[in-house]
């Protein structure tokens, strides 16, 4: 449909450049030479207007081109931006934690509670381990169990 309309419209224009031109002439004086004249004048008129037709959509697709680059320089600097932030400082609204109380090595803390001796493990006791054995164990001589 489009294109049945553009050839129509193609043939109107060079019928009418053609008529125009030929009675100009007038007609009872009308040789080979003024129509071919008429004729090439309409054809001439078609290939400007086609040609400016066609330069308006290479314009067209240049700049939508352009537009499509210009919109991914922009894209890229907008990411460029958000991937390298600076740093921001922000004041806290919390007090400050309170300080926590002085850390005690494990070996020292085991050496002040009664009843153990200081060459044992440096290693805290599970708490969730049961002991197979009570802290009064008899042991021998040279510390093992008996």
């Amino acid at each position: 449909m489009r294109v049945a309309v553009l050839v129509y419209g193609v043939l109107y224009v060079v019928i009418e450049v053609v008529g125009y031109q030929l009675e100009q002439v007038s007609w009872p004086e009308i040789t080979p030479l003024d129509v071919a004249t008429a004729l090439t004048n309409a054809f001439l008129t078609v290939a400007v207007l086609v040609a400016v037709l066609v330069g308006i959509d290479v314009a067209g697709h240049r700049w939508r081109r352009h537009l499509r680059a210009v919109a991914l320089e922009r894209a890229r600097l907008a990411l460029d931006a958000w991937t390298s932030p600076e740093s921001l400082t922000v004041q806290a609204w919390r007090p400050e934690p309170r300080a926590l109380p002085a850390a005690v090595p494990p070996a020292a803390a085991r050496s002040a509670q009664a009843g153990h001796t200081p060459g044992r493990s440096a290693y805290a006791s599970n708490a969730y381990a049961r002991q197979a054995w009570s802290e009064d164990a008899v042991r021998d001589a040279s510390g093992r169990l008996l």
